[in-house]
């Protein structure tokens, strides 16, 4: 049975991932930050004996040293860096640039999907597959930043974050790993939401999940820039 940890799988994208590797018949190991707060997690756990929940928060170092000191024993197939924070819109506007939601989010979704990259490379080296994925987005693109303004944060730390898994790509190829950068595409999820965006192209998480899922099984090693229609996206 191949094994995948998800990261912030308690709502949107990361409970639907949850969903379709369950149904596929992987052992998935799901994160939240406050498992007890996630009714739709423990539901899914229910039904499946091969879903096992851990707290997790990715932004904190000692509950990511917990976590692999609990699996310290488990190979792991793919590493799937879901956990993403869009952070307070209005502080992240030029008008405001609030240092503090700056600091919030590049920990979240910069440091931290490197720092479990990093301790839990035994544990990928391990399984079979050797993955680890980060869930990127559309607004990290430089190529197509010009198109409008606003969330400062988000798009610097989604651009961070690519270019972090471009660099680990070159110090671990040649160990066997691939590491995949995904978009979803501008999913109805709570994030989209908070984000403000009312335009044209939003999809639901199962159609992106399932694209998305796609790619993980044909990843390569060049750590490109993939959206969820199979497009590489500009960076």
């Amino acid at each position: 049975m191949p094994v995948i940890l998800i990261t912030g799988a308690n709502r949107g994208l990361g409970l639907e991932f949850v969903k379709q590797y369950a149904e596929r018949g992987w052992r998935v190991i799901a994160t939240a930050r406050e498992p007890a707060s996630a009714p739709e997690l423990a539901a899914l756990a229910a039904a499946h004996p091969s879903l096992h929940i851990e707290k997790l928060d990715v932004g904190n170092h000692e509950e990511i040293a917990a976590l692999t000191a609990r699996l310290a024993d488990q190979p792991i197939d793919i590493l799937l860096n879901n956990a993403g924070w869009l952070g307070d819109i209005r502080k992240q506007t030029f008008a405001e640039l609030d240092y503090a939601t700056f600091e919030e989010v590049l920990r979240i979704n910069t440091y931290g999907p490197l720092a479990m990259a990093r301790a839990f490379m035994p544990n990928v080296l391990a399984g079979e597959q050797k993955k680890i994925v980060v869930i990127t987005s559309g607004l990290s693109s430089l190529a197509n930043t010009a198109r409008f303004g606003n969330l400062f944060y988000y798009r610097i730390s989604k651009a961070g974050v690519n270019m972090a898994m471009r660099t680990l790509q070159a110090e671990v190829r040649e160990r066997g790993v691939k590491v995949g950068i995904l978009a979803p595409g501008m999913v109805d999820t709570r994030l989209l939401r908070q984000s403000g965006y009312e335009g044209p192209g939003v999809i639901q998480a199962p159609q992106s999940v399932a694209a998305v899922i796609g790619h993980i099984e044909r990843l390569g090693q060049e750590a490109e820039m993939i959206l969820y229609t199979g497009d590489k996206l500009p960076w």
